[in-house]
């Protein structure tokens, strides 16, 4: 992408180095991970890099940000990934969906994501855009599955692009074996890893695992974590995704229902214990959804006894 000389932020955007890929990390060691979404507003903004600067010290593998329904968040997605690159010592990785973009569109989603020096996508077919459990429309000249768009961002320069895996099945899967048949696809397009969506229960990660391995995955694995700070806003993602929070987990949290602070401590202690699990039945790391807060992550972190800075 050629710079504007008369622009005065030319000179920065030229000078962004691509930062190391994903899987080069994942190959390190244990992986702990953070995602965040691009705020709405100023109060927001200052909100998201409070916490981006609180969770930095825990030096993550790398942090992702997430990319609106149709683009909407597109330039914001970009700007904020673009400024963990330069300003701060974390390895940044943009998302980005099938939803609503023409296959030219997304070319120029793609090639403005390397202009900013972003090398790390996590390539997603997103939600319908009538919502979740609405039928698949493709956009008129579009894409229709993920596989497609990895491939496209492979093809379109030197990217190291992740996927979604789905411990108890993508909602839209006839079965499990169809579900797990899907990522396969998307690792024979270039997917390098993978990461879940949110579930509660360590075995269904397991499960999800020996499911893929059979199939012939090879690519990393990443267990998605939600640390449960309101049982109503979980319940309700839970829902979105067609799912619904185990019965176990629910009781339990239920029963701290009126405190606030009670529901939050036991929503720690759940995910902190499915962390456990998961590390010592040999995930490769952690993927934390922290909803642009650092406080449920960052205790998670010290209750699993890891290494701080």
């Amino acid at each position: 992408m050629e710079t504007d000389p008369r622009d005065p932020a030319a000179p920065a955007r030229a000078a962004v180095k691509p930062g190391p890929r994903v899987p080069e990390l994942l190959a390190q060691g244990l992986s702990f991970s953070f995602e965040f979404f691009p705020p709405r507003d100023e109060a927001g903004t200052v909100a998201l890099w409070e916490t981006l600067r609180s969770l930095e010290r825990l030096q993550p593998t790398f942090v992702s940000v997430t990319y609106g329904a149709g683009g909407s968040t597109r330039d914001r997605t970009i700007g904020i990934t673009r400024k963990i690159a330069v300003e701060t010592t974390m390895v940044p990785m943009a998302h980005l969906t099938c939803v609503g973009h023409t296959r030219e569109e997304m070319t120029q989603v793609v090639r403005d994501l390397a202009g900013a020096g972003i090398r790390n996508v996590l390539a997603l077919r997103g939600d319908p855009e009538a919502g979740p459990g609405t039928p698949w429309v493709t956009a008129p000249g579009g894409l229709t599955y993920a596989s497609q768009l990895v491939a496209l961002v492979r093809r379109l320069g030197d990217f190291s692009v992740g996927v979604a895996a789905f411990p108890l099945g993508h909602r839209e899967a006839a079965t499990l074996d169809d579900d797990v048949a899907v990522l396969l696809a998307k690792q024979s397009a270039g997917a390098e890893f993978a990461i879940t969506e949110m579930f509660f229960q360590a075995s269904d990660y397991a499960s999800l695992v020996e499911r893929a391995h059979a199939a012939g995955v090879t690519i990393p694995i990443v267990p998605g974590i939600m640390p449960i700070t309101s049982l109503r806003q979980v319940t309700r993602m839970a829902e979105l995704s067609g799912r619904e929070v185990p019965a176990s987990v629910v009781s339990r949290i239920a029963e701290q229902e009126g405190d606030a602070e009670a529901v939050r401590r036991a929503g720690i202690a759940v995910a902190s214990e499915l962390c456990e699990s998961l590390l010592s039945d040999g995930a490769p790391g952690l993927h934390f959804y922290t909803l642009n807060k650092s406080k449920a992550t960052s205790e998670i972190y010290a209750n699993l006894r890891l290494p701080v800075g």
